[in-house]
């Protein structure tokens, strides 16, 4: 029986095969899985450019399919597998989709909502706590985003 370390590590690794599509695509690499009852529910990369949407995230994109699949927008019982830690549009509609626990591979020191900048998931307030951790892969997903801006860059 595996430990839930080694599932974290395994659903992280699935969502850095997303965040590498999203590279290959132009999109800032970004990748989610989200998961129910250890079962992959939906999957999503970083879209806004290809989608012409500001709000085509990764997050976002994996929780209107697992609502999809769910055929509920609340998606008690899931965990949400992300390689850069959620923004506050993302956070707070984690906290609105009821995700149980999110896992991240890297921090955002620009716009993180769960521990950089804004501590939402640990706000009391809401009417209800998102359970986090940083897991597995965080020098993969940092070295992926910075390949990616370094890029970027060069270009301009």
């Amino acid at each position: 029986m595996k430990t839930q370390s080694e599932i974290d590590k395994y659903w992280l690794g699935e969502a850095l095969k997303l965040a590498e599509q999203a590279k290959a695509c132009g999109e800032v690499p970004v990748g989610v899985v989200v998961v129910k009852a250890n079962q992959s529910i939906s999957r999503a990369f970083n879209r806004p450019i290809m989608d012409n949407d500001p709000t085509a995230h990764a997050e976002i994109l994996a929780l209107r399919q697992a609502g999809a699949t769910l055929n509920n927008y609340r998606l008690n019982g899931c965990s949400l597998y992300v390689t850069l830690e959620p923004c506050p549009m993302c956070a707070m509609a984690i906290v609105h989709a009821r995700v149980e626990r999110v896992v991240f591979s890297t921090t955002d020191p620009k716009i993180g909502a769960v521990c950089s900048i804004q501590q939402m998931f640990d706000d009391q307030r809401y009417n209800h706590q998102v359970k986090w951790e940083q897991g597995s892969y965080t020098q993969e997903a940092k070295q992926l985003l910075q390949q990616f801006f370094l890029s970027c860059r060069q270009l301009n």
